[in-house]
């Protein structure tokens, strides 16, 4: 009986916290919801919001340094988030266990100045780590740097963006949004905090005269003026939704546009024992993925993941099978395990699992030691899984832990890499005057 209780308390919790979202999430007016709800407090019990000075940061679009913020939300059920406005980035994810234990479950720096030295440095061929970052304008890789738009009276235009990933682009670029600094506004809705977070990002950025880090022969940069409003709220449900409004500002200019959080997940603690996330288990809800090459952009096809070691389908542990480089790959002469250095890769989602906000099941995972559970809810269609190939321990996270290879995953929710140059892939086009909303939940359980 106090098990049955504790459900309805739940789906009680569940209903309060989604309720004040629904308008949000099926792209209703986030401007006037927050107006609304700014001067009052939130209805729930236990939810709460601070903001604290956390230094200062060149922005390139002010051509000055700016402050920068560190907003703090907490919830009842003694969760907590950490969002700086440098990068729009999730600094620490604070979550109890099953035994009421609580962890930081993401990797993150613990000054400003460690996030703008390493984690996006705009210094091409480095990228960087993009810890909690908010990527774009384009997350993930455009092949080359290059793609080409219709534009409005005009016809094909051609564009390169600088290369800073081998020979493609990566994450928006040199300087790409994780490297400003987002306007911030409080956010009290009745069921939950949270903080709105705006950058605009100008025709042409991403430009840069011949001979620039990454353009040798000068890059025109992306077209079109877009605006970018983030909204992370936490509701006492463990909820942390991400909510996206961009809209194009530009009369006579389409764009391309993919947006995604880059936090990496560890739910048995960032401070944990190196290794420890190989043995969570993973389940990603895609019954075929885009194999790549060797430099990570999809080969332009959809691959089965069945018979092979990228299945997800059913629950597994990550580093079960990330040694396996004699598997199968439903790709041929790409042996994707070695390439990557372990899994890096988009899913592709299977359409129809609809959650919370009636969004589309993406991922879960499972820490078995502490009894955590991470499912993603996203209204995407695909996920870019990555294990962390890349840490070689010479990073020194926020608990004073250096952090190495397999420390943690992402889920990168997202559209596919290099889907510019690929017609066959869903459209990342965004139109003159054009407004798009994307929503993706991080759902924390016990």
């Amino acid at each position: 009986m106090r098990e049955i209780g504790r459900q309805r308390r739940l789906r009680r919790l569940v209903t309060i916290g989604l309720a004040a979202m629904v308008a949000i999430a099926v792209g209703g007016s986030l401007a006037a919801t927050q107006a609304q709800a700014a001067s009052t407090k939130p209805a729930a019990a236990g939810l709460s919001l601070s903001r604290q000075f956390f230094g200062t940061a060149f922005d390139k679009y002010a051509g000055h340094n700016l402050p920068v913020y560190r907003y703090t939300l907490r919830n009842a059920r003694g969760m907590s988030v950490q969002i700086i406005t440098y990068g729009a980035t999730v600094q620490a994810i604070n979550v109890p266990d099953r035994f009421g234990s609580t962890a930081d479950v993401v990797l993150g720096f613990k000054t400003l100045a460690d996030y703008v030295q390493f984690d996006s440095p705009p210094v091409a061929p480095t990228t960087g780590v993009y810890f909690g970052e908010t990527v774009g304008r384009y997350a993930n890789r455009i092949a080359n740097g290059k793609f080409t738009l219709n534009q409005p009276g005009v016809g094909p235009v051609n564009y390169t963006i600088p290369v800073n990933n081998g020979p493609n682009a990566l994450h928006g670029g040199i300087v790409g949004f994780g490297n400003h600094v987002w306007a911030d506004k409080p956010v009290f809705l009745p069921g939950a905090v949270g903080v709105q977070l705006t950058l605009v990002s100008p025709n042409g950025d991403e430009g840069y005269p011949a001979g620039s880090p990454g353009c040798p022969t000068g890059c025109t940069g992306y077209p079109a003026q877009i605006k970018v409003v983030l909204t992370y709220t936490l509701n006492n449900a463990n909820q942390l939704i991400l909510h996206y409004t961009t809209t194009n500002q530009s009369k006579n200019l389409n764009t391309i546009l993919n947006l995604t959080n880059h936090s990496y997940f560890n739910l048995a603690g960032e401070s944990s024992f190196p290794g420890s996330a190989y043995g969570q288990v993973i389940r990603i809800n895609a019954n075929t993925y885009t194999p790549t090459n060797t430099t990570s952009i999809p080969l332009g096809y959809l691959a089965s993941v069945f018979g092979t070691p990228m299945n997800f389908t059913t629950p597994f542990a990550m580093g079960a099978r990330i040694q396996d480089v004699s598997a199968n790959f439903n790709s041929p002469g790409f042996n994707q395990l070695l390439e990557a250095q372990g899994y890096d890769h988009n899913w592709v989602l299977n359409p129809g699992h609809f959650g919370p906000l009636g969004l589309n099941l993406a991922a879960t995972a499972f820490d078995p030691g502490s009894g955590r559970l991470l499912t993603v809810w996203t209204d995407q269609p695909g996920v870019q899984f990555y294990t962390s190939n890349f840490l070689t321990g010479t990073l020194v996270g926020i608990s004073g832990h250096a952090y190495r290879q397999g420390a943690a995953y992402t889920f990168e929710t997202q559209h596919f890499p290099n889907s510019p140059n690929q017609p066959n892939f869903p459209s990342t086009e965004l139109k003159a005057g054009q407004t798009v909303n994307s929503t993706t939940m991080f759902a924390f359980s016990s």
